[in-house]
């Protein structure tokens, strides 16, 4: 009888290592300048949700964050190429605590690309079309205070 308790205890612990062993980790593409420091400052201060059910999740790569059902996150990468002259449309973002943020918005399939504009290190955020279908993208205001860590070299016009 001395055995059941330890035999039990010892299934209850293996399953609690099992599940906090199964946090999906979203793939991510790491971006070519993601070793800048800046990307690690930019990272460090991003927001831990992005709204109801946008909530932070583990991304595989250096200087990523994702939010959201790992399925279909929304996929942020510090450390992409910076935008040159473009005709797509620009769009200044102005969060409520300050910063304004130049944003390049292009939409291909359903999917929503927003590309800081004049900012080194570069920041891309991917908005799946499952989550733009379902909700505004109004969010991008939450990212400016982090991004805003990023030098800023030009403005859209």
């Amino acid at each position: 009888m001395l055995h059941r308790p330890t035999i039990a205890a010892g299934a209850a612990a293996t399953a609690l290592v099992t599940l906090s062993g199964c946090s999906p980790t979203v793939p991510v593409t790491v971006a070519p300048s993601a070793t800048d420091p800046v990307c690690a400052s930019v990272v460090l201060a991003l927001p831990r949700s992005l709204g109801e059910g946008l909530e932070q999740v583990d991304t595989d790569a250096q200087a990523t964050a994702a939010w959201g059902d790992p399925r279909s996150a929304v996929v942020l990468r510090c450390g992409v190429e910076p935008l040159g002259p473009t005709t797509e449309r620009c769009q200044s973002v102005t969060t409520t605590r300050g910063p304004t943020i130049d944003w390049v918005v292009v939409e291909d399939d359903g999917d929503w690309t927003f590309t800081t504009y004049g900012r080194v290190p570069a920041v891309e955020l991917v908005v799946p079309e499952a989550v733009a279908t379902t909700r505004s993208t109004a969010f991008v205001d939450l990212l400016g205070p982090a991004v805003a860590l990023t030098e800023q070299q030009r403005s859209c016009l």
